[in-house]
């Protein structure tokens, strides 16, 4: 996945036989762990897994410990897109179980962020019947630690199919980042956070410009994945129909709209309908994609990996088939990283567990 310095790793590996051949014991181990490939299919059958996020350390205990992931459903038992109702826990030992349940038609999306106070947030953009003809712009809901339903958030104008997000932690304040598919929009909203709720304490659009429309295979196309770079305070937008990843500066002050910003990656080789973004470890950027647009049979359901400079590093297909990657997350706890990444195509989660040297 690219995770890991080649250097340093084979510098490890030259120190692990060289302590062999001294007679040292050494216990760590040397294979990598197999990936974990999980189910996300609910008891009631909702199938299309969309949002992946990581518990985090901190998070109270409660139906959800740090260290599992939450995956959101976005269609049916039957199929129907904008319809599914379900999150789904999977722990790293253990059966899956269904952390969250709510009222059709939903239709939970990528737009799923876990907060260390003990809330759950996630977008849904719902549909009457599993078309764009139906769509509706959705809401956030806010859930509780135990997956019980607290507020959901509305807006008329910066909430306008919430497709996904990302949150800047700050323990009793927030900062929630949306992308709206269905206006080409995306939103802060600044929070105040407690083990209550939430409260809005500033709103604004700083983003807009960007591509969107109906789509006959992915009922709606336009931004989607985000990564706030606290560093540089700026936020990495994947705009599908613009096939390109868009930079927005100033994004954690700022109180206008920036427009699409500016180009951060463009790879007609590499790039065919950017999805769900993700920050890596090592400092680059991963994105999934949909092959809705600029689609190559010979790289299905392809998960990039690109340096914060524009530069290709390498990529990873998640199915055979086209249009099978979407949401993925990444997690660091006591130098292993782990990377879990949903196929839409089979309905569940691999989680991969990489040491970093």
């Amino acid at each position: 996945m690219g995770f890991i310095n080649k250097g340093l790793a084979i510098a490890c590996v030259l120190s692990v036989a060289t302590a062999a051949l001294a007679g040292e014991e050494n216990n760590a181990p040397f294979l990598p762990t197999p990936p974990l490939t999980v189910s996300t299919v609910p008891a009631n059958g909702d199938v299309n897994p969309y949002g992946v996020a990581f518990v985090p350390i901190g998070f109270p205990t409660g139906s959800v410990n740090p260290g599992d992931v939450l995956v959101s459903n976005f269609n049916n038992s039957q199929n129907l897109q904008g319809t599914g109702t379900t999150i789904v826990r999977i722990p790293p030992t253990g059966p899956k179980t269904q952390f969250f349940g709510g009222t059709p038609p939903l239709g939970l999306s990528t737009a799923l962020v876990v907060l260390k106070a003990g809330l759950v947030l996630v977008g849904n953009v719902p549909t009457a019947d599993g078309t764009c003809a139906t769509v509706m712009p959705g809401s956030i809901l806010v859930l509780d630690a135990n997956g019980n339903l607290l507020q959901t958030l509305t807006d008329p104008t910066l909430i306008d199919g919430p497709w996904d997000a990302t949150v800047e932690d700050l323990g009793n304040t927030a900062r929630l980042f949306v992308s709206n598919v269905l206006s080409g929009t995306v939103a802060r909203f600044d929070l105040s956070v407690a083990s209550t709720g939430v409260t809005i304490t500033s709103k604004v659009q700083i983003g807009s410009g960007y591509s969107h429309r109906c789509d006959p295979a992915a009922l709606v196309v336009g931004p989607t994945g985000l990564v706030y770079d606290a560093v540089h305070n700026n936020l990495a937008v994947a705009s599908t129909e613009d096939n390109e990843v868009f930079l927005l500066g100033s994004a954690a002050n700022t109180m206008t709209d920036e427009g699409t910003g500016s180009v951060a990656y463009s790879d007609a080789v590499h790039l065919h309908g950017p999805l769900a973004m993700a920050a890596a470890p090592n400092g680059d950027l991963l994105v999934s994609n949909s092959d809705v647009i600029n689609a190559d049979p010979t790289q299905p359901s392809e998960i990039v990996e690109f340096t914060k400079g524009g530069k290709f590093v390498r990529q990873l297909s998640v199915d055979p088939i086209e249009g099978g990657a979407f949401g993925m997350a990444t997690n660091l706890v006591s130098n292993i990283a782990s990377f879990a990444a949903v196929d839409d195509n089979a309905a569940n989660l691999t989680i991969y567990t990489i040491p970093q040297y």
